[in-house]
């Protein structure tokens, strides 16, 4: 991982969490394998706690490490650095993604009630009346929560906890996800429906699909188009999955709403027209895990190095063929 990540995200807390279930390198934090240090650890290691920044663990690299066994990922998504060569080597890798779904689904939870709410524009309109009260009747009669249709693209880890946190409310739940059966979408409280059903249905769309290549622009211009008038686009997933440029063309017009958490490109430039429309709430990437919230990762992390130490088999593995459909 990156020396930053190791001294912020993990701290003196999360290291020594780590180290009452492991012996750790000392003063060995790896973002690049081919440093002497971290060769003569990799010499060694049997497992290998990974986080933001890690490398990629190549072929070339795992000749360096003859004993590893096991990857432990203090974070999300291991795309970026396991390599077919690990599969290869029959190496386990744990993710704590499932942790990091937690405070994503919360983040879209409060996107959803606050869309329905209509609390961008109440908030646009209570700066322009100042001191004035407004006529909830007339000027919101189309806000509120009761029986709206929530659409839920994707069953993934975060989809299902979105539905989850959502059954307790007075919502119609839509779901659409290729791999669900109608049951199991029924088990999770949602009506299997597809994706044009659910953009033509919805109130709110909420996107939680993997990045792979059959999920590119999964939310064109044809399928923004089918959205009723005044509903609601949250992408919490990856910015790839929403045709930009549609999505911008529609939010200009004011014909949609926005939450939107990532962007392709990840960062917008300055004068992107997203950061200043009224009909937007645009927010950094900050959905997942930030502050506090970095240690359930972490307390994760070590119960799945306590069960490694036990022999047991990881609680949250990730797998490669479980890979290839996740984000």
């Amino acid at each position: 991982m990156k020396p930053e990540v190791a001294r912020r995200a993990l701290g003196p807390a999360g290291l020594a969490a780590l180290g009452r279930v492991a012996d750790l390198v000392p003063d060995i934090v790896a973002h690049d394998f081919a440093e002497p240090g971290a060769l003569a650890a990799l010499a060694e290691a049997e497992v290998l706690v990974t986080h933001w920044g890690c490398p990629e663990l190549t072929g070339q690299v795992l000749a360096s490490a003859p004993r590893l066994r096991a990857i432990v990922h203090v974070a999300g998504s291991v795309k970026g650095f396991v390599t077919d060569a690990c599969w290869e080597r029959g190496i386990r890798v744990s993710s704590a993604g499932w942790a990091n779904a937690l405070p994503v689904a919360e983040y879209t939870l409060a996107a959803i009630i606050f869309a329905n709410k209509q609390i961008l524009r109440m908030r646009e309109d209570y700066r322009e009346r100042r001191g004035q009260s407004p006529d909830l009747l007339e000027d919101y009669a189309l806000a509120g929560n009761y029986r709206r249709r929530v659409g839920v693209v994707g069953a993934s880890s975060v989809g299902c906890r979105v539905l989850e946190l959502l059954g307790p409310f007075d919502f119609e739940l839509l779901v659409y996800d290729p791999f669900l059966s109608p049951e199991q979408a029924a088990e999770l409280g949602a009506r299997l429906v597809t994706l044009d059903e659910l953009c033509a249905q919805a109130d709110v769309v909420t996107v939680h699909a993997p990045q792979i290549p059959e999920t590119y622009h999964m939310l064109d211009e044809r399928r923004l188009a089918l959205i009723r008038d005044g509903a609601t686009v949250i992408n919490t997933a990856r910015g790839s999955l929403v045709d930009a440029s549609a999505l911008e063309a529609e939010l200009r017009r004011g014909r949609l709403h926005a939450v939107i958490d990532v962007t392709e490109p990840e960062v917008l430039p300055a004068d992107s027209v997203l950061y200043d429309l009224p009909n937007v709430l645009l927010t950094p990437h900050i959905a997942g895990s930030v502050g506090n919230e970095l240690q359930r990762l972490v307390h994760a992390a070590a119960d799945e190095l306590a069960r490694y130490a036990q022999g047991l088999e990881f609680a949250h593995p990730v797998t490669r063929e479980g890979l290839g459909r996740s984000a």
